[in-house]
């Protein structure tokens, strides 16, 4: 039996942002209006709802998923920190935007909509992840 899917090779951006505990709470338990409420986060969903390739599926455009977190970081002395105290353990709460964006889109304009979510991001060291992968598809009718 042939194969019934496609690998499309792709990028996924991850979007590590810092929300209140309230907010996340809220998250949890199924209030969507949340995500609109924390101006970091809502700053972050804009971009990614903008005029670029990020989360472009073709038939669909601002495609993320969102997942909680809590993050685990001690500032240093030299740091300056949104959150925290130097030299204590911190922990914060967190959304992660998962973005998926075609493998082929032009450099320039994912480079300005990275840019964008960097000027947009509250921390001092944001965590964004690119990486390569693949995503699965289904096979063309027929086949």
């Amino acid at each position: 039996m042939a194969r019934q899917y496609d690998l499309r090779p792709a990028r996924a951006l991850r979007i590590h942002c810092p929300v209140p505990e309230p907010v996340l709470a809220r998250l949890l338990a199924g209030d969507r209006h949340a995500l609109e409420d924390d101006p970091a986060l809502a700053a972050m969903l804009a971009i990614v709802r903008g005029d670029n390739p990020l989360g472009d599926f073709s038939l669909y455009r601002g495609v993320m998923e969102i997942s909680p977190g809590w993050e685990l970081f001690t500032p240093t002395a030299t740091a300056r920190p949104t959150a925290g105290t130097a030299d204590e353990n911190a922990v914060s709460s967190t959304v992660i935007l998962t973005v998926h964006l075609p493998h082929d889109a032009p450099q320039d304009r994912i480079d300005a909509a990275i840019d964008a979510i960097l000027r947009a991001h509250p921390w001092e060291v944001p965590v964004i992840e690119l990486t390569e992968t693949r995503l699965v598809t289904r096979a063309p009718e027929g086949r």
